[in-house]
């Protein structure tokens, strides 16, 4: 698959697990249906994966991690925040760019609305 098919099978999943969970639980709640119901679909994912983060040729042990990672190819940060700060979409872009990926997809479930709480970033797609 290719990353905006893998951005459609998220982001109808992220819409199915906020319409049945609602808004107002912990990040953690979200991720973990959410990965249950990728997994579903077929999609393989990889949950809290570790962000290097390259300096001077050095890799920094900094502790970053992606929330998911889909089928190696898009990378999920998920909030669970009445409103996305602009930080938190330089944040994504950050981790995209360092995982050498091309789409991110930051999910707010938030939102009162999931639509609203979507947003691709985009790093060369």
């Amino acid at each position: 698959m290719r990353e905006n098919e893998i951005a459609r099978v998220v982001v109808g999943s992220a819409l199915r697990v906020h319409r049945a969970l609602g808004s107002g639980l912990l990040e953690s709640a979200y991720e973990a249906a959410l990965a249950h119901e990728l997994r579903k679909r077929g999609l393989s994912i990889e949950r809290q994966v570790p962000v290097e983060v390259h300096y001077d040729g050095v890799s920094l042990d900094v502790g970053y991690r992606a929330d998911m990672i889909v089928e190696g190819r898009v990378l999920l940060e998920l909030k669970a925040v009445e409103r996305l700060a602009p930080a938190y979409f330089k944040q994504t872009l950050s981790y995209v760019r360092f995982a050498d990926l091309r789409l991110g997809v930051l999910l707010n479930f938030g939102a009162p609305l999931m639509r609203q709480g979507i947003a691709r970033i985009i790093n060369g797609l």
